[in-house]
């Protein structure tokens, strides 16, 4: 199954490797789904897993996003002109859209209400 993870998943597996966002990208790691990405997603994971706050080590980084890049499914994926509460989102909606993906967020509110936008908790009741 392809699946889109949004940014703060990704931190939240990275602070607590026993969580469920961490459950959901091992799943991911493990090739059980294809996560889809476009560049601008990658620089977001980059960018925010390299902020200072989060102690995040550069080795730890670049060894997941090297994964993710090299098992996952990169697209250029076709803009739209729905409008976002934060336009930073819209990445992720646009290319779940542009692959047939399940968004996986923990800022739920932050999309348009879609059946293929769902929260950490949902994505793991349907499809673990």
């Amino acid at each position: 199954m392809n699946i889109v993870v949004d940014t703060n998943v990704i931190v939240s597996a990275f602070w607590s490797r026993d969580g469920k966002p961490a459950e959901i990208l091992g799943m991911v790691l493990n090739g059980r789904h294809t996560i889809c990405y476009d560049h601008r997603i990658m620089t977001e994971y980059r960018e925010v897993l390299s902020r200072p706050k989060f102690g995040f080590s550069e080795w730890e980084i670049n060894s997941v996003l090297d994964l993710i890049e090299t098992y996952g499914s990169a697209v250029v994926a076709e803009r739209t002109g729905d409008e976002f509460i934060d336009e930073s989102d819209k990445k992720f909606y646009e290319v779940a859209k542009f692959c047939g993906a399940v968004l996986v967020t923990g800022n739920i509110r932050h999309f348009p209400q879609k059946p293929f936008i769902i929260t950490v908790s949902d994505f793991l009741e349907r499809y673990n």
